[in-house]
Parts: structure tokens; sequence; C-alpha cells
């Protein structure tokens, strides 16, 4: 499962059951860091999650930013919402926003379209990297 976790809402994304591709399923609206944790937790168990690979905002210039940090408490509630089975892990989405919005926009979707999947592109966007990275062996 691949997240990203915005300051309003959590796009996700779910891997088919070989780890290939990514395709975008949901976007969450923010309810509170526990209160979100829960909600994915709940999604990963309905979907038999094995990790779940959350976007990592790093600042441009690779250093660890207030969002990153933002998004490491949410990392933190997610690890103690999860069973100690599922891996989580962190994959640099700096780009991921922006490449997801040129996908939209090549697929002609209108503004209004492409901001109410935006974030779940974005995910599959994060979690497509990490997969393709892990299967190079990276």
């Amino acid at each position: 499962m691949g997240l990203d976790v915005g300051s309003k809402t959590i796009g996700v994304a779910i891997s088919d059951e070989l780890g290939i591709a990514a395709n975008p399923i949901t976007t969450l609206s923010r309810r509170g860091t526990a209160a979100d944790a829960a909600e994915v937790a709940s999604l990963a168990a309905r979907r038999e999650v094995e990790a779940v690979v959350v976007g990592w905002p790093l600042e441009l210039s690779g250093l660890v930013g207030p969002r990153a940090r933002r998004v490491q408490v949410f990392i933190d509630a997610l690890r103690a919402a999860l069973p100690g089975a599922v891996g989580i892990h962190t994959w640099d989405e700096r780009f991921s926003t922006v490449a997801a919005e040129r996908v939209l926009l090549e697929a002609d979707l209108s503004r209004r379209k492409r901001r109410q999947v935006v974030d779940r592109q974005a995910a599959a966007y994060i979690l497509q990297g990490w997969l393709d990275a892990r299967g190079r062996g990276e």
C-alpha cells in the first residue's frame, strides 16, 4: 500500500498481488493523526497488506523539514496501529504530486477532476517507485 500524506488528505494506492503495478484506490480526508492511522490500518487489514510505503516529503535540498517531521508523527501513529508483521517504508516523494499532475493533464482531465484524484495518483507514483526499486534490488 502506498500513501501520499498531506495536511488535508491522504492519497492511497495498492499494488497487484505480484507487487508489479501500483493502482490508485482512494483519497481519505484527514480527521486527526490517531483516527487517520486507525483508518489506514483498517484499510490495510481489509486488503491484507504486507507493507506500507509512505511518501517522505524531503526538502528540495534533500533535508528533513517541517513537512517530513509531520509525516513522521503520522508514521509513528501508523506503526502503533498496524500489526507488527506489516512493514513501513518511506520513499522520497519530492516530485510525486508534480508527476501525478502531469499524468492527469496528459489524460486531459478537467481541473476539478484532477483535484479529486491527484492525491491517490501521487500515492500510486510513490508506491510504483518503491516497487520498481525493490524489483531492481535497491
